[in-house]
């Protein structure tokens, strides 16, 4: 897995580099973008399953903000729904449960090959569909860490600067 070092630049993959933001939360002007090759180090997610194409902010042990281009060649685009296709919820709380790995798996607290997953989801409501053509923009924020083996994240979505989903989300650390 990869990690990120004191000048925030993956050991694995030292062209990619994330720049934190101020202490405002504000990407600073010249923010270099997390590649989706640069996730694929950092989450074990794999095609159909990785739903972020790139990290524009990252404020170490706090925040990360995450992009996903919605196309309509995904292949639940093929039965949600014929004719109408809307990306299915789950699929965007997964979206966003991914950024809020990416801010995880570089807290030096937890063991670098350590898993992350789910351990709940509440207060998560959805507001308006997401469609193909839309750009998702998922924030995740570092709400607290118990034990050392739980945290607990505030997320949201949204397309176009309105609000597509929010809610609080939990993980747990799997041992390897």
């Amino acid at each position: 897995m990869a990690t990120l070092t004191d000048d925030h630049t993956t050991t694995t993959h030292p062209e990619a580099q994330l720049h934190h933001s101020d202490e405002d939360g504000k990407p600073s002007p010249n923010s270099t973008v997390l590649a989706v090759e640069d996730i694929h180090r950092l989450l074990p997610h794999r095609y159909p399953f990785a739903l972020v194409d790139r990290i524009i902010q990252y404020v170490p042990g706090k925040l990360a903000v995450g992009l996903k281009n919605v196309t309509f060649n995904e292949p639940h685009f093929q039965g949600h729904f014929p004719g109408q296709p809307i990306m299915p919820g789950v699929l965007i709380v997964e979206a966003i449960a991914q950024v809020g790995g990416v801010v995880l798996t570089q807290m030096p607290e937890f063991p670098k090959d350590g898993l992350f997953m789910f351990a709940g989801i509440d207060k998560v409501r959805f507001r308006r569909p997401v469609v193909p053509g839309d750009q998702l923009i998922m924030t995740v924020e570092l709400l607290s860490v118990k034990q050392r083996r739980f945290g607990k994240m505030q997320g949201r979505a949204e397309v176009d600067g309105q609000l597509v989903t929010g809610g609080e989300f939990m993980f747990s650390l799997v041992d390897p």
